[in-house]
């Protein structure tokens, strides 16, 4: 072992930083976390040991289960739609019949450079109830004023608007990636054959496209369970719209209250696991991985 590091030491080198900020950052805060989330904490002084009264807190903490069931909500929506708008959107961009490709690249490109708390400040003026030009524009069709975050009903809908918003350019480039990395023998071989533009994207497209779109299911996974700045500036009635990220974050600093914060984080950790977990698997059984 010891041959090998020295043997090997220059490229060691150059991973270290990477394992020191891991370490630094990463691993100890998480080991730091597990420990505060069976104490009571306050963030000052020292954490008080009180077993699984956190978790057992959870259970009945009906703020955590509606911010649980929000999250899932944005999950969902965001990997339905991100996914499908991305495809769409870079099978246009990789169009032969599409011209001034650079310009629509950097134009589809714009929202997910934009200060998220930016945009969500402009998406709190779009879907204001009296003043927003979403209900202006809806006014027009005899549609009457929507309450979008005055009630609960639709205070989601901006959440996931925005983060769909947000969020799609970068799954746009990434697919775009794949697609160009196709070889057009693929499409001519199946011009010849007869098969027609639907086809094609069924039956060539979607297949060679499988890994990319499960790195971008296993991201946008990850993304929509840490969410936080679009329900954060968004905010509806109680905890309409809340993500349990954003409840988490309101348990610690907020409330002060870091023990359930942190136990909150586990269950978060655990949850994400999980599901990255079962991603996996059935892509395994699918032959693919």
């Amino acid at each position: 072992m010891l041959k090998n590091i020295k043997k090997y030491r220059a490229p060691y080198l150059f991973i270290l930083p990477f394992f020191i900020l891991f370490f630094l950052f990463q691993l100890i805060p998480t080991i730091w976390t597990f420990y505060i989330s069976f104490t009571e904490w306050k963030g000052i002084g020292d954490p008080v040991w009180c077993g699984t009264d956190n978790y057992q807190k959870i259970l009945i903490d009906n703020l955590f289960w509606e911010s649980l069931v929000n999250t899932v909500v944005y999950w969902i929506t965001g990997m339905v739609l991100i996914l499908v708008l991305a495809v769409i959107i870079a099978s246009l961009l990789n169009s032969s019949l599409l011209k001034r490709k650079s310009f629509f690249k950097t134009v589809t490109f714009l929202p997910n450079i934009c200060a998220a708390i930016a945009m969500g400040l402009i998406f709190r003026m779009l879907f204001d109830e009296n003043t927003g030009l979403i209900n202006e524009f809806l006014g027009m069709f005899g549609v009457g004023s929507v309450g979008w975050l005055t009630d609960t009903r639709y205070s989601k809908i901006p959440v996931i608007l925005l983060n769909v918003w947000r969020n799609t350019p970068w799954f746009t480039m990434i697919v775009l990636s794949g697609l160009l990395n196709i070889s057009t023998d693929y499409y001519e071989a199946a011009t010849v054959d007869g098969a027609g533009k639907l086809k094609q994207f069924f039956y060539i497209t979607l297949p060679l496209l499988r890994n990319i779109l499960f790195f971008c299911s296993i991201t946008i996974t990850v993304d929509s369970w840490k969410l936080f700045n679009e329900s954060y500036i968004l905010p509806g009635p109680g905890a309409s719209n809340t993500s349990l990220f954003q409840y988490m974050y309101e348990s610690g600093f907020n409330v002060f209250n870091m023990g359930y914060a942190s136990a909150i984080g586990v269950v978060l950790i655990i949850i994400l696991g999980i599901l990255s977990a079962v991603q996996f698997v059935a892509r395994r059984k699918q032959g693919e991985l």
